[in-house]
């Protein structure tokens, strides 16, 4: 008997390195130092002691069930996007610039092209953000898992100058609200998308008017990443007073994370436009209303604070990355909480 023979097939790993070094590579800084296969993943931090007070922000996240769709379309090369995005934003959402990330991929089987085709993917997401993916673990776990499914997970790192992190502790009323429009649903709330739509090929593949593409092109978009966006605004003279990542509980659960006591944040439901596929879901499932932005990002993927006589600067910024803002809402004296009216 061997290791094979149980289930784990350690050629296989072998195979799954050599295919994802292409990409790998893609996302590499100066800063790193060594190759893909060591114990551990080195990472220079020479260039951050020029800050004040250097400071380490981490991120980590998964996909939760948004995976189940990659299953069903057998298509792999974005959702590790999706799992860079959740970690990446979260650190940008401090003021922070990812550096590096990595990942681990737990599966039924090795099969060496598809955990490359995940690989693919996360590499995507570590070039958009500018973090390079220096090391990860692809488990295979036999028994515990149906052969071909696997989840995938990650972790990030960045760095922040003590003195430029968004706390929100200088957000005041008159400050504006700008909302980034999302890629759609993102990786959030995917398990009353699952009770929504049946989950079958057919279905998935199944082509709305509305959407302008199949219901599984259009769920399995990647999430947004902002990193660049909120770099931007940086760079621009803008202080983002308080930033908010709107992933799962949507807008009343993530709004309030940005605020202090004694604000309370106002936002217009008639400022941006709610991608079709938001109404389709409500439609489709007979959500209320108050539960479908209790649960999604309605449109809008990451909502920052900035100062009335900032807003212009950090619209223009933001634009300039490829995203879109829409001044969507303002910060009032009250209770700390939100309105959507």
């Amino acid at each position: 008997m061997d290791y094979k023979s149980s289930g784990v097939d350690i050629e296989a790993g072998y195979k799954s390195v050599e295919l994802m070094k292409q990409y790998v590579k893609t996302t590499m800084r100066p800063e790193v130092l060594g190759g893909l296969g060591g114990f551990s993943g080195a990472f220079s931090l020479e260039k951050i002691k020029k800050m004040e007070k250097p400071t380490l922000v981490s991120g980590t996240d998964g996909v939760g069930t948004k995976i189940k769709l990659a299953f069903l379309l057998d298509k792999h090369d974005t959702i590790g996007i999706d799992c860079v995005a959740m970690c990446v934003n979260d650190i940008a959402c401090a003021g922070g610039e990812p550096l590096f990330f990595l990942d681990y991929i737990a599966c039924g089987k090795n099969e060496p092209e598809k955990i490359a085709q995940i690989v693919k993917g996360v590499a995507e997401g570590c070039v958009q953000s500018e973090a390079a993916l220096i090391g990860g673990e692809t488990a295979e776990h036999p028994g515990l898992m149906p052969e071909d499914e696997y989840d995938l997970a990650g972790f990030a790192v960045g760095v922040v100058d003590e003195k430029d992190l968004i706390t929100g502790e200088n957000l005041k009323a008159g400050d504006v609200l700008i909302g980034m429009a999302s890629s759609g649903v993102h990786s959030n709330g995917f398990s009353l998308v699952r009770k929504v739509f049946e989950m079958t090929a057919e279905s998935l593949n199944t082509y709305y008017d509305e959407l302008g593409a199949t219901l599984g092109e259009t769920l399995l978009a990647p999430t947004r990443i902002y990193v660049k966006a909120l770099k931007a605004v940086k760079e621009a003279g803008v202080t983002v007073k308080a930033c908010s990542h709107i992933t799962g509980g949507g807008f009343y659960e993530n709004v309030p994370r940005m605020l202090k006591d004694g604000t309370h944040a106002v936002v217009k439901k008639d400022s941006y436009p709610v991608p079709p596929i938001f109404k389709l879901l409500a439609e489709k499932g007979e959500i209320a209303e108050e539960m479908m932005y209790n649960t999604f990002n309605m449109g809008l993927g990451m909502i920052v604070a900035v100062d009335p006589s900032q807003v212009d600067a950090a619209m223009e910024a933001i634009r300039k990355t490829g995203d879109v803002p829409y001044v969507v809402g303002s910060i009032e004296a009250g209770e700390k909480g939100v309105t959507l009216c």
